[in-house]
């Protein structure tokens, strides 16, 4: 680990159950003090939807052997499974002078600024968060602020079963198409590289320096920047 102490601990939590990592992000929240370094999860969910705090089970749709989990974090359903990076976010808001706003700014436009790496244009939208290429859904994101500090964070899809979205109405948008960096480019990288090139851009994003468990990044970090 990197000795700074205002790092953002980066954690690599590999494949993962949603359940015991949600329950461990919320133990981190509750039980984290003043000193208590910021830190950053990857990680890689088995199939799983999952409802926010706002989510209406009319939008599920259909899903069939997938596990449903009532969860806390803002928003509407979504999906979490094998080939989708995830990142959580457990920050001190309070002690970072973050607002919420400019926090998923800052997580919207890391996603941006990694796409435009690739040559693909992508977008964010006022009236729902996540990141959009062409309107159709690459990058969803779901935030719970507690006690000043934020849990959940940011789902990317690199290579997802996309046909799991049609099982739902993804955020609550009946009919709302998802895409893919898979679908977009030739030989997108492996799960990891990516996984730390958006970390890159996000830190950049919100001016912090990483502490890299397990060593530093490897790949190509954060292309467009």
């Amino acid at each position: 680990m990197h000795d700074d102490p205002g790092a953002l601990r980066v954690r690599r939590l590999g494949r993962a159950d949603y359940l015991p990592v949600w329950r461990r992000m919320q133990a981190f929240n509750q039980e984290r003090g003043a000193a208590t370094a910021d830190e950053l999860w990857q990680v890689e969910h088995p199939p799983v939807f999952t409802l926010g705090l706002n989510g209406r089970r009319e939008h599920l749709l259909d899903p069939g052997d997938i596990p449903v989990l009532a969860v806390d974090r803002g928003g509407q359903v979504t999906y979490h499974g094998p080939g989708q990076v995830v990142l959580y976010l457990l920050l001190d808001l309070r002690r970072q002078g973050l607002g919420v706003r400019a926090l998923v700014s800052a997580l919207e436009n890391a996603v941006i600024d990694y796409l435009a790496g690739w040559g693909v244009a992508a977008q964010a939208r006022a009236d729902a968060p996540g990141v959009y290429v062409d309107g159709a859904k690459i990058a969803a994101l779901g935030l719970r602020v507690r006690r000043g500090g934020s849990y959940h964070g940011l789902a990317f899809n690199l290579d997802p079963d996309l046909s799991a979205f049609e099982r739902i109405n993804p955020c609550g948008h009946r009919g709302l198409v998802t895409t893919s960096l898979a679908a977009l480019v030739a030989h997108p990288p492996p799960w990891s590289e990516v996984a730390d090139a958006l970390t890159a851009c996000l830190a950049v994003r919100l001016g912090r320096t990483l502490a890299w468990e397990g060593g530093r990044a490897k790949g190509r970090i954060c292309r467009s920047l």
